[in-house]
């Protein structure tokens, strides 16, 4: 193979695309496998078993992966999101994250996971530099929580976040999909947590991704409506955004809240104009945008024997082929549009 030398730090670029917006934060869906069946993320024609999972071989090794994160974070690229399926359940996982914290240059490690197994890593996590956890909840309701997700783990689960908070996690965040008349009844619970515990709490919109999928109009909440559901609990506190912020729209229940409450509007109130991401696929496939399905091969690019000038090459054909915004309210309305990559493959 025809491997150059990194490029030093005065060599690295900036990457910016075509609407003049620098992109630094990777996320990388490491499996499609997952130890849960979410109803919003395993579509009607998967969900009796029949689901086609990647080969081995399939999905990126993790030297190629190591490959690609060390060309991208010579670029520009600072900010890192493990995801899937979910990524704790692929093998020798830590060996990975301890190989990604020895990269010059990254300093932001985050991962997104459902918890399960999350009792089990927390501390390894920490330990290798692992800055951030995510974890999806979308209910507190144990049996709820076994229709939700097709298991009935719960208690593992929670005993997952009470693990992260211990080891020193902070903050941690929880994802809720939220879903009229599915989990919506539990809103003001979720933020009356935010309230006693030390964790964000975030509502994110139900997103059309995946054929079949189970989103329409009667089951979508916007964040506003969410937002409402909380006018008797307290004043909300907006809070300023950070460099290194996500996308949350982030508040406090009031001034004595010990935890925050993060809006997610990916639909409502989009954030494209200041979207920082690229993705890579479980499929090793380059996606600049979670909401179009036009992908960038960097799999065949990467077993064709290439150099690192290629690699760099294909990270800036996926950049510059970024749409200015997905437009996702209007294609709905127009024609109820949705995104066909199968949501466990993209990455959350």
């Amino acid at each position: 193979m025809n491997s150059q030398q990194p490029a030093s730090p005065a060599e690295a670029s900036v990457l910016t695309d075509m609407f003049a917006r620098t992109i630094s934060y990777l996320r990388l869906s490491l499996t499609d496998r997952c130890n849960l069946k979410c109803m919003y993320c395993v579509t009607e024609d998967e969900k009796d078993g029949h689901l086609v999972k990647l080969g081995q071989d399939e999905m990126l090794t993790y030297e190629e992966l190591l490959r690609v994160v060390r060309v991208a974070v010579e670029m520009g690229i600072s900010k890192l999101r493990l995801t899937g399926g979910e990524p704790l359940v692929r093998h020798d996982i830590m060996d990975f994250i301890n190989s990604l914290a020895a990269i010059d240059g990254l300093d932001d490690i985050r991962i997104t996971t459902n918890g399960v197994l999350l009792e089990k890593y927390a501390q390894g996590l920490i330990d290798a530099g692992v800055a951030k956890v995510n974890i999806s909840l979308d209910t507190l309701r144990p049996k709820r929580f076994a229709e939700i997700t097709g298991v009935d783990c719960f208690d593992q689960v929670w005993r997952g976040i009470e693990k992260a908070l211990a080891v020193g996690f902070s903050p941690v965040k929880l994802n809720m999909v939220v879903m009229r008349d599915i989990n919506d009844d539990e809103l003001v619970d979720f933020a009356r947590m935010s309230q006693q515990m030390p964790l964000q709490v975030r509502f994110i919109e139900f997103m059309p991704i995946g054929t079949s999928t189970r989103w329409n109009t009667d089951t979508y909440m916007t964040s506003d409506e969410i937002m409402e559901r909380f006018t008797n609990l307290g004043e909300l506190i907006h809070l300023e955004r950070r460099q290194a912020d996500g996308p949350a729209r982030v508040f406090k229940l009031g001034s004595e809240a010990r935890g925050t409450l993060g809006f997610i509007s990916p639909i409502s109130h989009h954030f494209c104009d200041r979207c920082n991401r690229l993705r890579l696929t479980s499929e090793g496939r380059l996606r600049s945008c979670l909401l179009h399905d036009e992908e960038t091969d960097l799999k065949g690019v990467l077993r064709a024997g290439c150099s690192d000038a290629d690699i760099r090459a294909t990270l800036l054909t996926a950049i510059q082929n970024k749409p200015k915004g997905h437009q996702m309210a209007q294609r709905l309305k127009e024609q109820g549009a949705d995104c066909h990559g199968r949501m466990s493959r993209i990455g959350g």
